[in-house]
């Protein structure tokens, strides 16, 4: 009872964690009227999230299938933020829910490819997440509508003044401390999880 009660535990603490990482790993959300400058940001810190949280899952029960289960929360959690900014008023074409499911069954694939290596997986899955999820995003965004007409139409009323659709001011964003840092953490954390897996061999 006591694994038993340990592995649906984590359950909860994944899920929990899952969405504060995605959250403060750059932009967690694409919101029509910065996404396009956002999308560097976005594709770094988002794929190596997805990679850090779901390789720790995944080590954890040996079960592949794990990963989408991670991305799939992240996914139902925007759409209720997006389900929010509705209700507020907005747009559908507001906010754009990113796609991370396929990018984790890629992952989850790599991890039962290659029968639980968790070296492959790290290696093999995280750079076909990494390679997968700026695509499937990139196709995502060309689906919506003009993303300047949604800035001009429907401002958001909390955007700082450096992210100000009139003129897009790219240089400041990333110069900026939220930007850089949230991109080198994130980057950073892939040879943290890689010692993570390696440490808990011995």
């Amino acid at each position: 009872w006591l694994r038993r009660t340990t592995h649906y535990l984590f359950i909860v603490v994944v899920a929990v964690n899952s969405t504060l990482l995605t959250i403060n790993a750059g932009d967690y959300i694409f919101y029509t009227d910065w996404a396009w400058t956002s999308f560097v940001v976005f594709s770094i810190a988002q794929s190596t999230m997805l990679v850090v949280g779901a390789i720790s899952y995944m080590l954890f029960t040996g079960v592949p299938g794990t990963a989408t289960y991670y991305a799939t929360i992240m996914t139902i959690y925007t759409w209720v933020a997006k389900g929010a900014w509705f209700a507020l008023g907005y747009p559908m074409d507001f906010i754009t829910v990113p796609v991370w499911i396929p990018s984790a069954m890629l992952l989850d694939l790599t991890y039962w490819a290659t029968r639980g290596n968790k070296h492959a997986a790290i290696i093999i899955g995280g750079t076909l997440v990494g390679l997968s999820l700026p695509i499937f995003n990139m196709i995502n965004l060309l689906l919506v509508r003009d993303p300047l007409e949604m800035a001009f139409k429907y401002p958001r009323p909390t955007l700082p003044p450096y992210m100000t659709p009139i003129e897009p001011q790219v240089g400041k964003f990333y110069n900026s401390p939220v930007a850089l840092g949230s991109g080198a953490g994130a980057v950073l954390s892939v040879p943290i999880a890689a010692l993570g897996a390696k440490l808990n061999t011995w």
